[in-house]
Order: structure tokens, then sequence, then C-alpha cells
């Protein structure tokens, strides 16, 4: 079905979006064949998305009501620009909802988000293997920062280091 763009509202996502946006993460999981990671609910997104200081944000596009693609993401800062930015954990788009420029809209709205807030740069992760993202992102100007890795402490060794802390 081809959308047209009064077709898809997008939105800052409210109080009650958690269990919907929830079942577009676990979507996303599915595609990225990490299902066994997620160990998250939908309950818990909504209190993180919601209380009075909120550890990330979210904004959902809707397709007659339903809630097809979301994109999540926080603040960061940048000390050698002295600036604000924003890290984009999540863009996802609903399978059949797909190449219909979506993803593109959402993104544009994070941009301005970014803008408004005086930040300087967005950044995300994708998956080396995610051609099709890989290739969308650099259709949008987007580049690899392939001169850093990423690296991330969780469960037992983030435990460990928490507890040499004095």
């Amino acid at each position: 079905m081809k959308l047209n763009d009064e077709d898809i509202v997008i939105r800052k996502a409210l109080p009650g979006d958690g269990k919907a946006i929830f079942k577009l993460i676990y979507e996303l999981a599915e595609y990225e064949k990490l299902t066994h990671q997620v160990i998250g609910t939908a309950e818990q997104l909504e209190i993180d998305l919601f209380e009075p200081t909120p550890k990330c944000e979210a904004l959902v596009a809707e397709v007659g009501g339903h809630v097809v693609s979301y994109a999540l993401f926080f603040g960061t800062y940048s000390t050698f620009r002295t600036q604000y930015g924003v890290y984009l954990e999540d863009l996802y788009v609903s399978i059949n909802y797909r190449g219909q420029g979506i993803g593109r809209r959402m993104l544009a709205c994070v941009a301005k988000t970014t803008i408004a807030r005086g930040g300087g740069r967005l950044e995300w992760s994708v998956l080396d293997w995610n051609e099709p993202a890989i290739r969308f992102y650099e259709s949008l100007g987007a580049f690899a920062q392939s001169e850093w890795t990423m690296n991330r402490l969780t469960a037992e060794a983030l435990t460990n280091l928490a507890r040499q802390a004095k």
C-alpha cells in the first residue's frame, strides 16, 4: 500500500505508547537476530520515557492510528566541541511500511530536535552487515566513524568495576 505524506503522522511519544514502541523494539531485535538480548519490558520503557527526569525520548510514526515506526534517542555532550548532541539508539520502521519515506522523515525530526536544542552532532551505530541501513544513512550524508571502536561493560563486568569506586 502506497502512503501519502498526509497518511503518516509523526509525533513525540506520549504516555501509553510504551507498549507499541516495545513491540517494535522486539521486531527490530528479530530483524537483527538479537531477540535473546531483549530482557527489558514495555513497562520499564514507559517509566524511562515518561518519569520526571526521562532517561530517553522517542518519536513515533502512526499510520491509521497505529504506531509503525519509532526513533529512540537521548542527549550527549562533546567535550571537544563543548556542544550538546544526540545519540540515536534506534530508528525502526515496521517491515510493511518501509520504502515510503518514514525513516527519512523520522530521522529528519530527530535532526531538527538536535538543532533546536543547540546540538551540533547526531550519532548512531549500525550493524556492519546491515547494508540497506548503511546505504540509507550514506544517502543522507552520514559517514562511518571507522577510527572509533565502541566499548561496553554490562552485567558482571559493570558491577565489578562499580565495586571499585570509593
